[in-house]
Formats: structure tokens, sequence, C-alpha cells
């Protein structure tokens, strides 16, 4: 049987590891085949192309800065040149806060969040929808956020702001693209156990104290995420645009319990 992503072909961003990595994997596993791209992470961009091809998919690795838009459009020309034109974009890659509250932040720490988190997802949105057009429309943009796109947090102004402002990026490509029948959705992850929270992979009892505001008393695995991907890059989900689909067990459903 053949997969749901069949003869597809896939750019996930920052899918060296964590969600990314397993995106690319369960995307193989349906058909597709994956433009896998990093910033640091060389080796864990080659661990994912060895898991998308022992998936049975082709993949090829881009080095990619996406505060660049320059470098954007060159990984677009490479993933036509070397797989197809892309029918899937996974805006995933991202950095999380500094920790630091407004008044200390420099300028230059707000800058690179918000070009890493928003500049760059909107710079791969637009070459997107411009491969996309040539072709004759048709595809799937899916952008990951977080839920503190709704919730803040003190120390998070940059994360925050930049997350809430690619959930709106979202909702106007809705608008913008049903025309293109192209489909654009967000996925809002809870705490997931990615690269980005290691002081929880690497120690129980932090995790075990981190868990405790979320109702199901875990964080997700990455292949959990993915497989949603999954679902909002095939033919599933034609009907489904525009909307965040919060993965979090329960975490933003608890929110004022005990106040």
């Amino acid at each position: 049987m053949e997969g749901r992503l069949q003869g597809k072909v896939a750019v996930v961003t920052g899918s060296d590891s964590g969600i990314g990595q397993a995106t690319a994997e369960e995307f193989a596993k349906e058909g597709a085949d994956v433009v896998i791209t990093y910033m640091l992470d060389k080796q864990g961009a080659e661990e994912t192309r060895r898991r998308v091809q022992a998936a049975g998919g082709r993949a090829v690795i881009v080095h990619l800065d996406q505060r660049d838009e320059g470098q954007v459009a060159e990984l677009f020309h490479t993933a036509e040149a070397q797989l197809g034109v892309p029918y899937i974009l996974v805006n995933n890659a991202g950095i999380d806060s500094t920790g630091k509250q407004v008044a200390d932040m420099s300028s230059e720490e707000w800058d690179n969040e918000i070009r890493t988190n928003l500049y760059g997802p909107f710079f791969c949105c637009r070459q997107f929808i411009r491969s996309r057009r040539a072709h004759g429309g048709g595809g799937k943009i899916i952008n990951v956020t977080s839920v503190h796109e709704d919730i803040p947090r003190q120390g998070s102004a940059g994360y925050d702001c930049s997350k809430g402002g690619l959930r709106n990026l979202t909702r106007t490509l809705t608008l913008e693209l049903a025309s293109d029948h192209i489909n654009v959705n967000n996925i809002a992850p809870g705490m997931v156990l990615t690269p980005m929270n290691e002081s929880a992979i690497e120690n129980p009892g932090v995790r075990e104290r981190q868990v405790q505001s979320i109702p199901w008393k875990r964080a997700a695995e990455p292949w959990e995420v993915a497989r949603l991907a999954v679902y909002l890059a095939s033919e599933d989900s034609d009907y489904a645009t525009g909307s965040t689909y919060t993965l979090d067990g329960g975490l933003t459903m608890n929110l004022g319990q005990g106040a």
C-alpha cells in the first residue's frame, strides 16, 4: 500500500534533531523525499538522512541560516534540482529564548530571535509560495509554533513574540493562498523531549518537576508531533487550513487551576 505522501517532496527545516528529525523520518515512511536542513549539527543531519533513506525515501542535506533570504532561495533551488519541486514545507527550525527580561536584553539578542523564528519562516513561505504558483498551485505549509504563541513566559519576550507572529502569519497566508489550494496550518507543541529541553532529558528529577503542570504528567515524544505533521501534509487534511493544532497533554487547559 502506498504511503499518504507518496511521490511528494518535503522541505523540513531544522531537521537535524528533535521534532524536525522525527518529521523527516515519518514523512519518508509515508513515501516522501525530504530536504533536510541544519544550522550547526551536521552529524545530526547525516543521522536524519540515514533514517530517511532507511525508510525508503531520498534525501538531500542543505546547510541553512534561515535569517538570510539568499540562503533560503538557494535551499529551494537545490531542492528542485536534486529532488523535485517541494509540495510540503515544514517551518520547524527555531531557537529558544535567552531567558533575559526585556530590560536586560540587547537589541542584537531581540533581533536574532525575531529573525530566526519569524523572518526565517517568512522567507521560506515566500519562496515556497512562488515555487508552487509557478507549478500550478497546491501544497501544504506547516508552521511549528508553540503553546507560547498564546502563553507568555518571563524572560521569553523574543520567543513569545516570534511564535505569536508566526501564528498570525499562518492565519494571513490561509486567506491569501486559498485560491491556490495551498493549506496553511500550525502545530503548537507543549513540552517535547528535544534538545531544547536537554536538562529534562538528562535529569529525571528536572523532568518530573516540569511535567507537574501537564495533566498527562509527561512530555511529548518528537514522533507524536511528527505524526500530526503527516496528517497535515497529506490529502486527509485538504479541508483543514488556518488552524492551530495544540499538542500539549492538556497543559493549556490547566492554566488558572488553584487560583
